[in-house]
């Protein structure tokens, strides 16, 4: 069967399911197997070890795996990946696309987003402060995916006739595991394109559109013309404002993403930075005028990672299925957030002009460092020390069953935090998270496009590019209209999917990673500066 007629059924059936499914079949992606009852109180109900879904097993067991086999990456090479980063190394004659620093502020643009705002105040709003724990141990251990699929992917990409790079997860599986895994090559980018939809995509602009519509309601109200919400059918509802906001943000991004990765590489390598200092500042200004509550904080999101109140689960297993939750929680938005082992940051690394794949994946594994270790922790620490994470679902039903303040979720949660905790130097400090959420989603929403566009080229060439960035286009305005629960739940299903075949992949060419590591680091690493003035270059 040709790749191109593959593709289309495998897009048709994942579609299909996704569809039929709903939001019941896209948590499941996520609690399987313990979504059946016969297998979630194995082997008993106050040890239910068949509640643990086997995606966070995955995740875990493979990033401690290569940890391991690698003798700890994240660590060793953190150093030499500053240097790369910084140009040290660069030979403007390598072939590629981006220089490191693009190629890493394009990675960071799809990382750097949604996931640092929306996405940890969920993890908290469902998982409570423990999840913020969980989150730091999927980066720590997620470094090392990192490291690996970027390592891989830039090895085994594919210089194309007009001098264009084309790399990621699907040709490391067709090409370093051969042609007999093309099948699973073709399986991640069908994934791949589904995901750009939806993780890159769609909660991208509904969390944009989300914050904008919460910003005009606090100036005309809800019941305005352009703020009523008017239902279309069950569980769905829209207003005016939220179309014109789709609008907009689709019109942006069609201007930008036909300009193509260079075009991209360049409006991110400013767009990145910018928003990453400007946010960091903020909260570490909250962080510093609330001190004392620093080592409180620390301790409460420890305590809670490992002891979540359960005293209201009230059932056989209760403290266990808490515990579990909170995991999930960390773990989903921790890989939402910085993308490792989702197969999704290679495909940018893999444009980085070098020669050698593992100098790339030095690069790659600063992004969680920056990501969640830094700026995801900033944004979940600002939520616990002003004391915002009291208006959530999970301190109304752990802690305090009559409690009745306002419950918030996703950036308005965080940008709550922010008002209160900036509240000592002005009145706005809500609306620096606004900003933040514009930057940020409209930079993820323009990388991740990237993505799908190479998944897309795998799979049907050149001509399909086109199409692909138009329907694109459509589900930036599908997602600025959609509903919270069902977009976060089909972006989690999405990621999901195309998180397995890259584990798969990881796995079995850790061997030849492991060479390949070994032989790079035993390597003279001269810079290209002192290589040019001796004559070598």
């Amino acid at each position: 069967m040709k790749k191109s007629t593959a593709g289309l059924i495998g897009i048709a059936i994942i579609f299909t399911v996704l569809i039929i499914g709903g939001v019941p079949f896209f948590n499941s992606v996520w609690t399987f197997p313990g979504n059946f009852e016969s297998i979630k109180n194995f082997p008993s109900p106050d040890v239910p070890l068949g509640s643990i879904p086997l995606m966070l097993i995955a995740l875990l067991g493979t990033g401690i795996f290569i940890t391991i086999k690698l003798k700890f990456p994240q660590i060793r090479y953190f150093w030499h990946g500053i240097k790369v980063t910084a140009g040290i190394y660069d030979d403007p004659k390598d072939s590629g696309d981006l220089n490191h620093f693009r190629a890493l502020s394009t990675a960071i643009s799809a990382t750097v987003g949604i996931g640092n705002i929306a996405g940890v105040a969920t993890a908290i709003y469902y998982g409570g402060p423990g999840a913020l724990f969980w989150m730091w141990v999927t980066g720590i251990f997620g470094t090392a995916l990192k490291f690996s699929e970027v390592s891989l992917a830039h090895k085994y990409r594919e210089i194309l006739p007009d001098g264009s790079i084309a790399g990621g997860p699907m040709y490391t599986i067709e090409k370093g595991l051969g042609p007999k895994w093309k099948w699973l090559a073709i399986m991640f980018a069908c994934f791949a394109v589904i995901c750009s939809f939806a993780t890159g995509n769609a909660i991208q602009a509904f969390t944009l559109s989300d914050q904008v519509y919460s910003e005009v309601t606090q100036i005309v109200g809800t019941n305005n013309f352009w703020t009523i919400k008017h239902q279309i059918f069950t569980g769905f509802a829209v207003s005016w404002q939220q179309v014109i906001n789709g609008l907009i943000l689709s019109s942006i991004v069609a201007l930008v993403i036909i300009g193509g990765i260079k075009r991209i590489g360049r409006v991110t390598s400013i767009l990145s930075p910018f928003m990453a200092v400007f946010y960091i500042i903020a909260a570490l200004a909250i962080i510093i005028a609330n001190i004392g509550s620093f080592i409180p904080s620390i301790e409460l999101i420890i305590e809670m990672a490992f002891n979540p109140p359960a005293k209201i689960a009230g059932a056989a297993g209760g403290t266990f299925l808490v515990m579990l939750n909170t995991v999930l929680w960390g773990i989903k938005r921790g890989l939402y957030s910085n993308e490792s082992g989702q197969g999704s940051a290679p495909i940018a690394h893999s444009a980085a002009k070098t020669k050698y794949g593992v100098r790339e994946g030095t690069v790659a594994l600063l992004e969680p460092y920056i990501d969640t270790l830094t700026i995801c922790t900033l944004t979940g620490l600002v939520i616990i020390i002003t004391g915002a994470w009291y208006h959530t679902e999970f301190y109304k039903l752990r802690i305090d069953p009559n409690y009745t303040d306002q419950i918030y979720n996703a950036s308005i949660l965080t940008s709550y935090a922010f008002k209160i905790g900036l509240s000592w130097l002005f009145d706005y400090g809500d609306k620096i998270v606004t900003l933040a959420v514009l930057l940020f989603a409209t930079s993820t929403i323009i990388s991740w496009s990237y993505y799908g566009d190479r998944a897309t080229f795998y799979l049907f060439g050149d001509r399909a590019i086109l199409p692909y960035k138009w329907v694109f286009v459509l589900f930036v305005f599908i997602g600025s209209i959609a509903e919270l629960e069902a977009v976060w739940a089909f972006g989690d299903a999405a990621l999901g999917f195309m998180t397995a075949p890259n584990l798969l992949s990881i796995i079995l060419l850790s061997g030849v990673l492991k060479k390949d590591v070994r032989e790079y680091f035993s390597m003279n690493h001269i810079p290209y500066k002192k290589l040019k003035k001796d004559g070598k270059d």
